[in-house]
């Protein structure tokens, strides 16, 4: 009896860790969906308040890999009151994001902490950890296949994902990754407590450069009764891009 109890618990320990498996590699798939040397692209961001009052800020955003490291630039071209803001991000693999801000009214670059990464994003929806979600490094978090279920008729895998790291603001994710395109439709975010958070979206996607591109996204802040919309505008796929951009002098001085 023994022997068939301590077999029964080694094959669901082994069913489990095939499953932790394939989930890990859903959310890689899903990650590393696209392949480009470089992404370059111009959008709107909507930002709705609990009113229902709207403001819009303008940026382009550039990213790339530099000395094996993802890096993401960030630039504010509108309104005014934030023209010049600039903000850098950069992952090294199994890392942290490294974080910069430059803020053209206090004239100098600010390095955005660990610990700030709940705080809102130039007054949108996304968090500090948000504006990298979809590129979150997968080795980050521990997956698991929640179910399989449909979302607005796609088939979909649900994953859950929890964070290593304990200090990281949302305490698990769920993920709706579609079945044929390897495409995160949606992601709930959950606090410490378990309540839900945000909910995000992709509601349109493009085929541009041969590539199935989300060129329409929304955050909800399910508690605070806002959202932003994310419409891109324009996006380029491997546009060259000097690395110089992709530093704290660029940030400083706007220029490569």
């Amino acid at each position: 009896m023994k022997r068939i109890a301590s077999a029964a618990a080694a094959l669901a320990l082994a069913v489990l860790a095939a499953s932790a498996q394939d989930a890990q590699a859903i959310a890689r798939a899903a990650r590393d969906r696209i392949r480009a040397d470089t992404v370059s692209t111009r959008a709107r961001m909507v930002i709705t308040d609990k009113s229902g009052a709207q403001t819009e800020r303008l940026v382009d955003q550039y990213s790339a890999t530099v000395d094996g490291a993802d890096a993401t630039m960030i630039v504010f071209q509108k309104p005014a009151s934030v023209a010049g803001t600039r903000f850098l991000t950069i992952q090294a693999p199994g890392k942290p994001e490294d974080r910069w801000i430059f803020l053209p009214s206090l004239g100098k670059v600010r390095r955005i902490s660990a610990g700030e990464g709940s705080g809102s994003f130039m007054g949108t929806d996304f968090s500090y950890d948000d504006v990298s979600l979809m590129d979150r490094d997968v080795d980050l978090d521990t997956f698991t296949l929640a179910r399989e279920e449909t979302l607005d008729g796609k088939a979909c895998w649900v994953l859950e994902a929890r964070p290593k790291d304990p200090g990281y603001q949302y305490s698990r994710m769920l993920l709706w990754i579609g079945k044929a395109d390897s495409i995160s439709w949606k992601i709930e975010m959950y606090d410490r407590r378990d309540a839900p958070v945000k909910v995000l979206t992709i509601d349109k996607v493009q085929d541009i450069q041969g590539r199935l591109s989300p060129v329409q996204t929304t955050v909800r802040s399910v508690q605070a009764g806002t959202s932003t919309v994310l419409f891109v505008d324009i996006l380029k796929y491997d546009d060259k891009i000097p690395p110089t951009v992709f530093t704290v002098r660029f940030l400083e001085t706007g220029r490569p």
